[in-house]
């Protein structure tokens, strides 16, 4: 078996993307209207103003963002574009729970050794020891992916059975 070989990649759908860029972008408009009907206070102008302008800022990363893939190797978890996020000997524990400090439909992914810094809105998030994956990705997808990890972290691999 190939050490290099995906056995599973996950991203946001092209539904999923578009809707959450609409969703900053909608925003952005409120507060630009906000700001243009009536007379505020000099100090709600620009916080109107400021909090439109870093919502068009957001819209742009996310679109950005979105647009790799998280793939899952037997050794490694990195993003489509080349990516490495972590080994997967460096992972201590994948955490899916409701209490877990994780992505909205994601989960966090607690490593043994620091692996740096990034951030991808809607598709993952990491600093230090903790890397979360989600955000605008399915659920379902999400959970297999964890569950993956977990099993090779134990190293279970079924391979004649399917799973992967």
């Amino acid at each position: 078996m190939d050490d290099d070989e995906i056995l599973l990649s996950i991203g946001p759908s092209p539904v999923r993307r578009i809707f959450a860029v609409i969703c900053f972008v909608a925003m952005a408009i409120v507060l630009f209207g906000l700001l243009l009907q009536g007379d505020p206070a000099f100090l709600w102008q620009v916080v109107f103003a400021g909090t439109a302008v870093a919502s068009l800022w957001g819209a742009k990363r996310l679109y950005q963002g979105t647009d790799d893939d998280v793939e899952l190797t037997r050794t490694e978890l990195r993003l489509k574009s080349g990516r490495l996020l972590t080994t997967i000997d460096n992972v201590k524990v994948v955490e899916r729970g409701p209490f877990a400090f994780k992505p909205s439909n994601g989960f966090l992914v607690r490593l043994k050794e620091p692996c740096g810094k990034g951030w991808a809105p809607g598709l993952f998030w990491q600093r230090g020891r903790y890397l979360g994956i989600g955000g605008a990705i399915n659920a379902g997808h999400t959970r297999a992916m964890a569950e993956a990890i977990t099993a090779l972290k134990m190293d279970y691999m079924p391979g004649d059975e399917g799973l992967f």
